[in-house]
């Protein structure tokens, strides 16, 4: 017998391309890790496999079901398995399992199976967010040491990035942000112009686009726009094994896809914002004029009186933060495509969902954090 204690965590292992070893506790306290473990193996592409069991220690009614279901399925598959080192109490236990299983599947709770499947779907978000947390620290890491030695930079793919996430993108931000302007005018006025206070859409137009409205706007464009096109840009390299070949030659894919696509965006976004408050603002102004009669004098006159500059501020210093979300959302769920071209589709959608919700996230703290300050 093994040295190992009884209760020993269950472990499996791929030892090589066609044997598989089990080893720990393989009991009901442990299922839910062996569920995820047996979940998120990958199998061996040969057909004849051989289990090598004889590590396991301490096994129960609810660690033969899982062990009869696995083989069963891998037989299924058409794979061939070989169980060996089974003790022979542990052998009676999966042959009882394996002679009433039709019953074993008529008696398994459901709410169990959806513990279970909860659980495992927490586990997996867990290691999600972690690897996504060691993928920004990689990045940021990497970003200090360019900013530091700025030879690393690749400055000419920097530029073309910046051409196509920034000065392509003036169009369509400067339309959505002088239409947003006149949305938010033109409502306003429905209900300014009731109690005589029309020269106060100013201050809605002003303040609203300034610090929420603009900055907002922008990143969710850019996040549908950009943070999409990284992640199936990379993903597309992934599965065409371009990453590969661009590691094997011994080149970074941090430095020579994520960096200039991070300091494009990091540069673009917060240029974008300005431009989208200066529509934003005309649109405003339009509206004001032919809705409620507030001549360009008066309308500037106000907006120097009643915006204040912080308001400005607040909008560009968080710019350049959801520029960071986005490319590093885009970029890491591009890096995590590992099948076929399929995945790259299901990866960007999630990319640019996990980017906006992470964008609005990130600007509901920050409107929280000004509303203590007083700011």
């Amino acid at each position: 017998m093994s040295g190992k204690p009884q209760n020993a965590l269950p472990h499996i292992l791929i030892v090589n391309d066609s044997v598989i070893r089990c080893e720990g506790a393989w009991t009901i306290p442990h299922l839910t890790m062996l569920n995820t473990l047996l979940t998120t193996i990958q199998w061996p592409a040969v057909e004849d496999v051989v289990w090598d069991v004889m590590n396991i220690q301490v096994m129960d009614t609810g660690g033969a079901i899982v062990l009869h279901r696995t083989l069963t399925e891998l037989r299924s598959q058409g794979k061939r398995i070989s169980l060996i080192g089974l003790r022979p109490e542990f052998d009676d236990l999966l042959q009882m399992v394996s002679s009433h299983w039709d019953r074993v599947c008529e008696v398994t709770p459901e709410p169990e199976r959806f513990r279970e499947k909860v659980q495992g779907w927490i586990s997996q978000q867990t290691l999600h967010a972690l690897n996504g947390v060691g993928f920004a620290g990689e990045a940021a890491v990497n970003c200090f040491r360019a900013l530091r030695r700025p030879s690393l930079i690749r400055w000419r793919a920097l530029f073309h990035r910046l051409e196509l996430d920034g000065f392509h993108a003036l169009p369509i931000t400067g339309l959505l942000a002088f239409l947003m302007g006149v949305v938010i005018a033109y409502q306003g006025a429905e209900q300014l112009r009731q109690f005589g206070a029309n020269i106060y859409v100013v201050d809605l137009v002003g303040i609203s686009l300034f610090r929420e409205i603009a900055p907002l706007i922008v990143a969710i464009l850019i996040a549908g726009r950009s943070g999409s096109a990284y992640a199936a840009q990379i993903g597309t390299m992934s599965v065409t094994e371009e990453l590969d070949a661009v590691r094997t030659l011994g080149l970074s894919p941090m430095q020579l896809l994520v960096l200039p696509r991070v300091f494009a965006l990091v540069i673009a976004v917060p240029l974008l914002t300005v431009y989208a408050d200066i529509l934003g603002v005309i649109g405003g102004a339009l509206i004001a004029f032919n809705q409620l009669n507030v001549s360009g004098v008066e309308f500037v006159e106000r907006f120097e009186e009643a915006v204040a500059l912080r308001h400005f501020f607040i909008g560009i210093g968080k710019a350049p933060w959801f520029a960071v979300i986005i490319a590093l959302v885009g970029c890491y769920q591009g890096f995590q495509i590992r099948g076929s071209v399929d995945d790259v589709g299901r990866r960007t959608t999630v990319g640019v969902v996990q980017s906006i919700f992470l964008v609005i996230v990130f600007d509901a703290v920050c409107s929280i954090v000004f509303s203590w300050w007083n700011i």
